[in-house]
């Protein structure tokens, strides 16, 4: 066919171009383009408007969507935190407030014990005292025995009579004790 071509155009034939159609054809076949050019403007691209206008919509609905969970977990997380924080502020008012009760608590029993302390001390010097007391009285009759024993034996006169022994012993006793208090006094002074 090329052959055919080239050999009509060295022969100077108009013969019909083949790359371009008949004119007939190129009206009957621009008529069809401009009715299906209108049919999908008129109807298919409305249709294919509304479908990505309605995408567009429900993308952008779902965009709200989005922001405005994002927003409320936002929000949410940060009344979270606020929470947190006001439950570490209380938790710590509380711990500062048993640290207090705690030391009131411990003073207070530290008083008590201070004075339970000082009770039993009083209670433990009165009773020595008492001791102390009845030993001296029980210690003043046995060397008042003693002592008048050994003046019998002594003298060789008998102090069996009462009142003279017992005013004898009882000047003994008043000298030993005369000797005590100015022993006590010249210790107190070397202090």
């Amino acid at each position: 066919m090329i052959s055919r071509i080239l050999a009509a155009a060295a022969e100077g034939e108009a013969t019909p171009n083949p790359l371009l159609p008949a004119s007939y054809d190129i009206l009957w076949s621009s008529v069809v383009f401009f009715i299906l050019l209108a049919f999908f403007w008129f109807k298919v691209l409305p249709n294919f408007k509304k479908t990505l206008d309605a995408r567009t919509e429900a993308i952008e609905g779902r965009l709200e969507a989005a922001e405005k969970a994002q927003a409320e977990a936002a929000a949410k997380t940060a009344n979270i935190e606020a929470e947190q924080a006001a439950a570490r502020a209380e938790a710590a008012e509380i711990r500062e407030a048993a640290r207090a009760e705690g030391a009131v608590i411990l003073a207070e029993l530290k008083e008590q014990a201070a004075a339970e302390a000082a009770r039993l001390t009083a209670n433990a010097k009165s009773q020595i005292e008492a001791e102390r007391q009845a030993a001296l009285i029980s210690l003043r009759a046995e060397v008042g025995t003693l002592a008048i024993d050994l003046a019998s034996s002594v003298v060789g006169a008998s102090l069996q009579n009462d009142k003279i022994a017992s005013s004898v012993v009882d000047q003994f006793l008043a000298d030993l004790e005369a000797n005590d208090k100015s022993s006590k006094a010249k210790a107190g002074e070397k202090n």
